[in-house]
């Protein structure tokens, strides 16, 4: 098994992104024949009925979390709850799942769709580099 660092967590919906910010996270590749993987989120109590909802539903649900250091790519994830627990005045959310394949040309994607949706080119560097940073939900994705 192999122990990441999570720096940042987003729920995907139809809608886009939704953060949940984190006090800490973790996410553990069980390196087993199934690739699954934990990931352990630590937060605010006020994020709990999110994930209440899901684990009554047994939803199957994307995210995406940003592992390591803060300028890596966001790393897409299907997971399921598994548990949520709360811990003195904080929640302990266990998520379980597997690591989507990876969007390995996600500059390329961004950029067309800068392109298509008319971005002038004085707006276009700015833009590209500030989307490369926060790696919005791309149409495509």
């Amino acid at each position: 098994m192999k122990t990441f660092k999570m720096l940042s967590f987003d729920l995907v919906t139809k809608d886009g992104v939704q953060p949940f910010p984190l006090i800490d996270g973790i996410i553990i590749n069980q390196e087993n024949s199934h690739q699954s993987w934990v990931l352990e989120l630590f937060m605010e109590k006020q994020y709990r009925s999110t994930f209440d909802e899901l684990l009554a539903n047994a939803t199957v649900f994307n995210v995406r979390a940003v592992i390591s250091f803060p300028d890596n790519e966001p790393a897409p994830f299907q997971v399921i709850v598994h548990t949520v627990e709360d811990i003195g005045d904080h929640v302990s959310v266990l998520l379980k799942g597997t690591l989507k394949i990876k969007r390995s040309k996600y500059a390329e994607q961004l950029l067309s769709e800068l392109l298509a949706e008319g971005v002038s080119l004085e707006d276009l560097l700015d833009r590209f580099t500030r989307d490369m940073k926060k790696r919005p939900k791309l149409k495509d994705d």
